[in-house]
């Protein structure tokens, strides 16, 4: 395994390896690496010649207030977790490589960034999209592997793709769970064993709202109170966001039954740490 931490040497490599006729499968991460980022890598190792896994933490995606300077970083750790997996390249730049001290274009993909974390988060899915957009044109992969947890980041770049056609397929990947049902992120590592317990109110609403469908309860207004009474019951809890959406163009249904697939979604805070989940929802 060998790391690159230069944009030149990454797409010098990248071509060297498109003309030798093999196939890059792409990973983007921001590290402190999990379960989940795992499953993506095993995917790009089955699928394609070349697998190559970034690990940047992109200032542009995050706000003024957010976790920027906290963010978990532990590359050695991540490093070794790489290396069992046996990935053939970190891709591994710093800020200042990648962004320049006048850097001044960024991709803004609208109407699936509207709602959900767009609407709390302004900026963020900017930055998001400008990342990868680069990552892109430095790594040139021929498929890309995207965690369904990060639901509308991965609309997004699919979104993105098809509009700037990029010559990439976008794969996206189920969410990956620990035991008793926590979707794995990163930011798991925030939260004290008191919050980590509460955390697990995002699981029981998906539960409670499949039950609730099964059951024939497919109201929406009915889910998504009985869903927010389960949340405000559970201490230090806050809800950003409870919602109900198209899964295609993520706009919000708030009336009628659950009729086909519709995407529930969710954002919570847990003492400081804001968690999000999702499930598809079938009618």
């Amino acid at each position: 395994m060998e790391i690159i931490t230069k944009v030149n040497q990454m797409q010098m490599l990248s071509k060297d390896i498109k003309k030798n006729s093999k196939t890059i499968g792409f990973v983007p991460t921001m590290g402190y690496l999990h379960e989940g980022h795992l499953s993506l890598v095993r995917a790009s190792k089955k699928d394609t010649d070349v697998t190559v896994v970034s690990i940047f933490v992109n200032p542009i995606q995050f706000g003024p207030k957010e976790d920027l300077s906290r963010y978990p970083r532990d590359f050695e750790r991540d490093r070794s977790m790489l290396e069992k997996e046996g990935v053939d390249y970190i891709f591994y730049p710093s800020v200042e490589e990648m962004y320049q001290a006048d850097f001044s274009t960024t991709i803004n993909v609208e109407g699936v960034t509207k709602n959900l974390c767009g609407a709390s988060r302004p900026g963020h899915f900017r930055g998001v999209a400008t990342v990868v957009g680069k990552l892109f044109n430095i790594v040139m992969p021929d498929k890309a592997y995207f965690g369904e947890k990060d639901f509308q980041q991965l609309v997004t770049i699919k979104r993105m793709v098809r509009d700037l056609n990029f010559p990439i397929e976008i794969i996206g990947m189920p969410i990956v769970r620990e035991k008793d049902g926590l979707a794995m992120s990163s930011r798991n590592s925030y939260l004290s064993e008191e919050e980590r317990e509460s955390a697990l109110c995002l699981y029981k609403s998906i539960i409670l709202a499949r039950e609730m469908v099964k059951c024939g309860k497919k109201n929406i207004k009915d889910i998504l109170n009985a869903i927010e009474e389960l949340i405000r019951n559970t201490p230090y809890t806050k809800i950003d966001y409870v919602k109900i959406c198209n899964p295609e163009t993520l706009e919000y249904i708030e009336d009628g039954d659950i009729d086909g697939k519709k995407l529930l979604a969710l954002a919570v805070f847990v003492g400081n740490t804001r968690l999000i989940d999702n499930a598809i929802l079938e009618g």
